[in-house]
This record gives structure tokens, sequence and C-alpha cells, in this order.
């Protein structure tokens, strides 16, 4: 048995020892420790260990003890559109789903498309939010020297929506496209959808339809064609330009074939992700959860879902995120067209994915290595990602035999819904911490601390 003798690093501050946890990290589960000082993870090891009197210990027994997850997509719609939701609210409800980290879209209002408009995002966020964060700058037609000048140490990456989706950021010239993905200093992050294949398709369903078109319809508008195709442009501008591309959401199994696995994630230059929402839900929800399952892209068949799920264990898919995107329940229970497209999802995706890990191929090792290691590795995230010395102490007790149903009572989503409303998830986050700070801790936040902005190890 090992002894520390800690001593505090500040008057009234301690280190705090996690043990008897089972950690989940760098490809293995173990039985172990973590030795938090500050903000950083000072020691991690095997076995028990005694603690020195001054150190604030804390009794993992029977809890798995994982990183923090890194979510790189959601929409935190602040500014401009928050009585959906906010960067207080959501990033709350993150931290109780497990989430340390965030990446958040462009298309707020005004839609983040200068460097300007992205560093009041960045001061709106170190006052409100409770997890570490970093905001994407948007693209369009004509802002390719904002783009220029992004700095890849600050900035995670510019998004391009190849498909119009909230706030209608559509770039839909190939002379804009080609200077973004041929000067780009950060990742492209693609929303790849043809929107010349959805507006044909829309049509033909208003023909049949009129403007009362079911919603089982979705998929068949925003269909597998239209992803294909304008990823297949994405991959195109990508090898010509060799642009480190990141293709968000993927919804299709014919998109895999886009994608490679024969070489490691580090060395990639195109890389992808799969949402919760596409591993858990198939077209047969939609005549259970109609709107409230509207998504863009579409959720599409069980073949879709299938693939989608050996693509993550094969390695073709290298990230899970949430697309986390809440509107009122108001607004998504109108016709097809007038319901805004989105779920909220950021609390409940941890929960979902260890459900899975429960009656699925995927091991718990994988879900920690797409939720996040990989995100980390993605996007060249500093110090943060793995239980690893040195790094931020972002980390996650979760409880797997802790039952609990999701009801409103105890959702934190600003709009106070859930697509999984009446699930019941076997595990159950119980504290979560943020760069060393107890964040969230059996139900409880503590929001006197603030997150970090997230830097990056890039060139």
């Amino acid at each position: 048995m090992q002894r520390f003798t800690v001593c505090p690093i500040a008057m009234n501050q301690k280190d705090l020892l996690i043990h008897n946890a089972t950690i989940v990290n760098d490809g293995r589960q173990f039985a172990g420790y973590v030795l938090i000082r500050g903000q950083r993870i000072l020691a991690v090891g095997e076995g028990n260990v005694e603690a020195d009197s001054t150190c604030e210990v804390v009794d993992a027994a029977g809890m798995l003890l994982l990183p923090g997850i890194i979510d790189c997509h959601v929409h935190f719609r602040e500014p401009g559109v928050t009585h959906k939701g906010d960067i207080s609210t959501e990033s709350r409800a993150a931290v109780a789903g497990g989430v340390t980290s965030f990446f958040e879209m462009p298309n707020t209002q005004p839609q983040t498309v200068t460097l300007a408009l992205l560093e009041q995002k960045m001061a709106i966020a170190a006052e409100k939010s409770v997890a570490n964060y970093s905001f994407f700058l948007g693209a369009s037609n004509d802002n390719i020297a904002e783009i220029v000048n992004a700095n890849p140490r600050t900035v995670c990456g510019v998004k391009v929506f190849f498909g119009a989706s909230t706030g209608n950021m559509l770039v839909d010239k190939i002379t804009a496209l080609e200077e973004i993905f041929k000067k780009s200093p950060i990742p492209v992050a693609a929303h790849c959808e043809d929107e010349t294949i959805i507006r044909a398709n829309s049509e033909a369903m208003k023909l049949k339809y009129g403007e009362d078109i079911p919603v089982e319809m979705h998929p068949v508008i925003r269909s597998s064609e239209a992803c294909y195709r304008s990823g297949e442009l994405a991959v195109k501008l990508a090898r010509k330009h060799n642009t480190r591309l990141h293709i968000t959401h993927l919804s299709t199994a014919a998109e895999l074939s886009l994608l490679e696995n024969n070489i490691p994630l580090g060395e990639k230059r195109i890389t992808a992700e799969v949402c919760t929402h596409y591993l858990w839900f198939s077209d047969q929800d939609y005549a259970r959860l109609g709107t409230k399952l509207k998504v863009n892209p579409a959720i599409k068949s069980a073949n879709d879902q299938e693939a989608l799920l050996q693509g993550l264990i094969d390695n073709k898919i290298d990230i899970i995120s949430t697309d986390h995107a809440p509107h009122l329940a108001d607004e998504k229970a109108n016709t097809y067209f007038k319901a805004p497209s989105g779920t909220p999802l950021v609390q409940h995706s941890l929960p979902a994915m260890l459900q899975m890990v429960k009656h699925s191929k995927m091991t718990i090792t994988t879900l920690v290595e797409k939720m996040c290691h990989a995100p980390a590795e993605c996007y060249a995230i500093e110090k943060r990602g793995f239980i690893r010395p040195g790094y931020f102490a972002d980390l996650v007790l979760v409880n797997p035999e802790n039952p609990f149903t999701v009801e409103k009572e105890n959702i934190l989503y600003k709009c106070n819904w859930s697509v999984f409303e009446g699930t019941t998830f076997d595990a159950q986050v119980e504290k979560t911490y943020v760069n060393g700070h107890l964040v969230f801790d059996k139900g409880k936040i503590d929001d006197t601390k603030k997150g970090l902005r997230i830097t990056f190890d890039r060139k």
C-alpha cells in the first residue's frame, strides 16, 4: 500500500483523493485512485492508497471513474435565441450528464461569422458556463478573411453548412468552399446534406401531402442520397486541399464508405462523428415521438442505425457527440415544415450510451474512447480528455447500478422536455469535476467556479 503525504497548495485548499474507483481510461479498466491538486491531476495509480489526514477523500467503491465527456457539437442558443436555452442553463444540464467540455455552434443570433462575435460568446461563457467551452466560427459565402485570421490555439474550428439547417447558414458557392478548404488554419467541421436534393424531395412531398406532411417522411426528404452526395463533395475538397475535415452527425450506412480506418486517429485528415440519437433511435420511432424526433440530418432506418454502431466499433467513426439543440415544446408541436429541427440531449447522452454498452457490442472502453479521448485527439485539445498526471481534473463518477427515470422534474434543459422522458437508465452520474472543482454532486450544482476556455495544441 502506498502512502501520500499531501500538503494544501493554498490556505483552506486541500488535495483531493478519489480512491476505490473502477477507472476507465486509455483503453483499460482497472481498480485505482486519482489524486487531484488544484485544477490538475497529480497522480493516477492502481490498487488502494492510504491518504494523509489533510487530504479530502472520496470513496468511489462501486463507481466508474471516467474522463469528463467532451461534446464537440452543441447548440446552446446564446446570444439571441435564449428563450430556448442559454449558456448557463445548458452548461448546467451538461455537467449533470457528465459533460465537462463543449464546442458550441455558430447559428445563433447574430450568426458567429466574425472573430469579434466569437469573442463576445467567449466572454458570455466566461461569466456563465460551469463547463469548459469553445465556439465554432461560422463560414459564409464571403467571410474567408475572418476564417484565415482565426487563431488555431484558441478557436476549435470553422463550421460549414453544406445544407441549410437552423439559422440558414448555407454555404452554396463552390468558389467559397474552395477558399475555405484551401485556406482554413483550423479544422473544418461540415454539416453535409445536399440542398438541391432536399428541395426536390420537399416539393415532391408537398405535391403528395400538401403542407400536412407526415414526420415519417423526414428521412425521405432529407435522404441518404442527400447526405452521401454532400459528404462526397466535402471529402473531395478535403483531399484536394489536404484540409483537416471533420464530418458532423453521420446518419447513414452509405457515408461510411467515405471514411477510412487503416491509419491511427492522430494521422487522419478526415474524421467523423455520430450523435447519440442516431444510435438509439430509428425511423420506427417517429410514430411514437413525432416532431420531437425531427433533427437534421434525419434519423433513418434500423439498418443505418446498426451500421453506424458498427462504424464506431470499427473506428471508421471517431466521435460520439449530441448535436444538443433545444426548442420549446410548443415550437416542436407543429406541422412538419413549421416544426424546427433539433432535440435536447446533453444531459442524457452518457446514461444512454452506458445503457447501450450493456445491450450492444460496444464496450465501455470504446465509449470512453469515442466520447472523451477521440474528441481531444481529433481537435488537439490541450491536457483534457484523459485521466493522466498533468491533465486538467475533468472527471465523472458514475454509479452503474443506480437506475433513474427521465421526468420533467429532473430535466435541466431550459426547454424542459426530452425524447427520453419515461425512459429508465441503469447508470446515473453522481459527481462531475471540472478543473478539479466539484460542480455536480448528486443533483446539486455548485456554480461558484466557472469553466475555462479550451486551448489547442496546434502550430
